[in-house]
């Protein structure tokens, strides 16, 4: 089993990589369901450990649909992520009809050109036809598919998510998340997916004063417990 964690601190990577993850999704702005890092962050992130670091490209919060302008952003955004070190970069965009837009492609074909491995993030859970989304994530060259299969969390989803991988999982790696723990991991994993994924931050009981915002550190106990439930066999085993 190859696990993902979703972290925003060179922190995250450290304890992941301790307890056998293969690979970390690095955001920012966790509160709102990530943005991109920055330079500084995933640059340190290379230099403390040696686990994957697959760098999230979203430049705002909200929906899926982007501007041009947006699209150059996050262009640039791929680039840096290269130069800072990260081995791949994970981003989705829809159109104004909640289908796989055709904006993806062109970022695609950037990111292969400077040889990073490419997510479509859980964009796809908001799509209106999953079977034609999968469909055109896979013709458009991505590595790999995030997905709750169209349910708030992955366990709800898992019906979805177990014709996906039946169906696509020799063309493309789909990867459970959203809500997986300690207690449902071992039953999403009986899918047949070979990748799952999730957050694992807990918050400190501090007082903010101005509403900055609420303190978080990462979950050591939850990654060590589900990394914990896969044994060295199975670990890592499907790149």
């Amino acid at each position: 089993m190859n696990i993902e964690i979703c972290t925003d601190c060179v922190e995250g990577a450290l304890i992941a990589e301790k307890h056998g993850a293969k690979r970390i999704e690095l955001c920012a702005a966790l509160s709102v369901g990530g943005l991109t890092p920055s330079y500084g962050l995933i640059s340190q992130c290379i230099l403390n450990s040696t686990i994957e670091i697959h760098a999230l490209i979203r430049p705002r919060e909200g929906d899926f649909q982007y501007s041009n302008e947006a699209l150059k952003v996050m262009k640039i955004d791929i680039e840096m992520a290269k130069r800072a070190g990260a081995e791949g970069v994970v981003f989705g965009i829809l159109n104004d009809k909640n289908e796989v837009s055709d904006s993806n492609l062109e970022l695609v074909k950037f990111a292969k050109s400077l040889t990073l491995e490419v997510t479509f993030h859980r964009a796809f859970d908001y799509v209106v036809d999953f079977k034609k989304a999968i469909e055109k994530i896979i013709y458009f060259g991505f590595d790999r598919l995030l997905t709750s299969g169209l349910q708030d969390v992955a366990l709800d989803g898992l019906g979805v998510i177990t014709y996906l991988q039946a169906n696509y999982g020799d063309k493309i790696q789909i990867m459970a998340g959203s809500g997986i723990n300690q207690t449902n991991a071992l039953k999403i994993a009986s899918s047949g997916i070979n990748n799952i994924h999730f957050t694992a931050k807990k918050q400190i009981n501090t007082i903010s004063k101005f509403s900055m915002g609420k303190k978080m550190e990462v979950d050591e106990e939850k990654i060590k417990a589900i990394c914990e439930l896969f044994n060295s066999n199975f670990i890592n085993k499907n790149p």
